[in-house]
């Protein structure tokens, strides 16, 4: 069994057992959170395929650690005028584990 849902602008493909980092959730470790934009839903043989959601599908899930990604570089140059900016940034996320899917 797996489904696709929505969080934080992207989507992703998640079965019961996975661990998922998504964009940052408010929540503390160890709380349940429950994910309700559900795309797709099947079992193997049949397939549900929302318009654009699942009608009562939700994925219960919980909070397994929350922290930053690694550090991306930004830098801008402009050559021969003397121009160099460089900045770092470090995406906060969430860690979750995929309980159960229930539809």
């Amino acid at each position: 069994m797996y489904a696709i849902i929505q969080t934080g602008g992207k989507q992703y493909r998640i079965s019961p057992g996975d661990v998922l980092r998504v964009e940052r959730l408010p929540g503390e470790r160890g709380d349940e959170v429950i994910l309700d934009q559900v795309l797709l839903v099947t079992d193997g043989v049949a397939v549900q395929v929302g318009q654009p959601l699942v009608p009562n599908a939700t994925v219960r899930t919980q909070i397994v650690r929350q922290g930053k990604g690694k550090k991306v570089l930004i830098f801008k140059k402009k050559r021969r005028k003397n121009y160099r900016r460089k900045q770092g940034h470090r995406q906060m996320f969430t860690a979750l584990q995929i309980d159960e899917i229930i539809v």
